[in-house]
């Protein structure tokens, strides 16, 4: 298989637009239609923690996925406000409104309105950098199995893009499936999608080109085992009591 070239920036810029502006539209939309027992103003404070997280996690991550390029940068922070990922992001906006929400002494869960609106914003996201090929570094190791994709430089690689695309497709309709089939506890759902796409995206980074910080493991890789750390108590909460956590529908 052959991307084609010559869109790819076109496309990334669409795709990545589209994401943010239909991701925010379907969380308001959701918002709208569902019991939010967080007031506006506290709920206000809730998103600033997350921009201001997500944006310093995402820069913050990124720019430690190779360090060699950031201890060579003559202007480091200039260099880590050039780089950005995802994941760093999510992380980032997790802290960022816990801190907010401890300051503030908001003691409701506030991130399963945001779920489904973070799957379509990321995979949407995705297929723009599909359409960069090599020229994002989102591209995988080459392969001579059958799912090889050649993306610009005439070597058939993982399209590791295209695999998160599929997978999130799927792991929306399985969070779709539980929220209906299941009564969880508020902000349960929004546990599950970070535990569920952090432990992808810890397995699709062996398939893609990554600098290794410990061991074999790179920054991304580290920053999904922080999230699991950081969620220690809830594992701990399944394991004792998962009846306090979810349960069957009557």
């Amino acid at each position: 298989m052959h991307l084609p070239s010559g869109s790819g920036p076109v496309l990334h810029f669409l795709f990545e637009s589209l994401g943010f502006f239909l991701g925010y539209w379907f969380y308001a939309f959701l918002r709208r239609r569902s019991t939010d027992p967080i007031s506006d103003s506290n709920r206000l404070w809730i998103l600033i923690g997350a921009i201001f997280g997500a944006l310093i996690g995402s820069r913050l991550v990124g720019a430690l996925e190779y360090p060699p390029a950031l201890m060579q940068a003559t202007h480091p922070l200039l260099f880590a406000l050039q780089c950005k990922t995802i994941m760093g992001g999510l992380f980032g906006g997790l802290l960022g409104v816990e801190g907010i929400k401890k300051t503030i002494g908001e003691k409701h869960s506030s991130g399963d309105v945001m779920v489904f609106p973070l799957l379509l914003g990321i995979g949407l996201g995705r297929i723009g950098c599909l359409a960069m090929g090599i020229n994002e570094p989102t591209y995988g190791l080459p392969t001579q199995s059958v799912f090889g994709m050649d993306l610009g430089d005439g070597t058939l690689r993982h399209p590791t893009a295209l695999y998160e695309i599929v997978f999130l497709v799927f792991f929306a309709g399985l969070l779709g499936y539980l929220q209906k089939r299941f009564r969880m506890e508020r902000g349960f759902l929004f546990k599950l999608f970070m535990l569920g796409y952090f432990g992808f995206r810890f397995a699709l980074e062996f398939l893609k080109p990554r600098y290794p910080v410990l061991g074999t493991l790179g920054t991304i890789q580290l920053t999904c085992i922080a999230l699991w750390l950081y969620y220690l108590p809830t594992f701990r909460k399944f394991w004792t009591a998962p009846q306090t956590l979810i349960y069957a529908q009557r």
